[in-house]
């Protein structure tokens, strides 16, 4: 299993939001490049970025910043916030990220996403399905920054790309989002085993190193760790020996 490290820019920072909560965010580094050099010394090949004015605008607000990490840090990077059309993708991978994340389009307009799929290829986007847990428990899907929850259910959506059943998925359960709470195993395992081929990311909640040997034995081929990093939670040698045994 893959770790990727997660940075999430909003104002030139590097922040982390509570569940994803623009009032809630935690300032880490005015220098979001020394965070993205300080991660490409891990044993680890990726690096997930998020630009969180571009989600909010629709426009690539920290472009430079992005383009100088990709260039720098010899880490296949994907991106995600404000990626709303097809120009998106391509001028994001032409100036070397290596996959591009959609959340709300992939949601709202699934056919104008397969068609980048089909354009591109499966490995050049990352479908962001996040989710709340509805009194059913249903994974319903969120929309436009965590802001709105859809009447659509995980299970419908991914539905919808089942002709590419290789694809990059990077599902989040909303409430565990910055909260160290640890993952949601349940929703993890319950996604392999309806779409075992999927390249699913696992993201929200990864406390420790624990947390990413849980996932690990689930079977999942990624996980993504923001805060845990950050904040010391996981270190270098966990890292590294972590690889090792994968």
């Amino acid at each position: 299993m893959k770790i990727i490290p997660a940075i999430d820019l909003k104002d030139g920072q590097c922040v982390r939001l509570y569940q994803g909560d623009f009032d809630q965010s935690t300032v880490y580094s005015a220098d979001p490049a020394a965070i993205a050099h300080r991660f490409s010394e891990l044993a680890v090949d990726d690096l997930h970025i998020v630009d969180l004015d571009a989600a909010k605008s629709g426009r690539a607000v920290n472009h430079d910043a992005v383009t100088a990490i990709a260039r720098q840090t010899g880490l296949a990077i994907q991106l995600g916030g404000g990626i709303r059309q097809r120009a998106d993708v391509a001028l994001w991978l032409r100036v070397g990220v290596a996959r591009c994340v959609v959340g709300s389009v992939a949601i709202k307009r699934p056919e104008l996403v397969n068609s980048w799929i089909k354009e591109f290829g499966a490995d050049a986007i990352v479908l962001a399905l996040d989710v709340r847990l509805d009194n059913k428990g249903e994974p319903m899907l969120t929309t436009d920054g965590w802001t709105e929850t859809s009447r659509t259910s995980l299970w419908q959506c991914l539905d919808d790309y089942q002709q590419y059943d290789n694809h990059h998925v990077l599902c989040t359960d909303v409430g565990r989002d910055g909260a160290m709470t640890g993952p949601n195993l349940e929703l993890y395992a319950e996604i392999l085993k309806r779409f075992p081929k999927l390249r699913l990311q696992a993201s929200g909640g990864v406390r420790n190193i624990q947390d990413l040997n849980a996932l690990q034995e689930l079977g999942v081929p990624a996980a993504i760790s923001g805060r845990a990093l950050l904040d010391g939670a996981i270190n270098a040698s966990e890292v590294a020996s972590f690889r090792q045994s994968a």
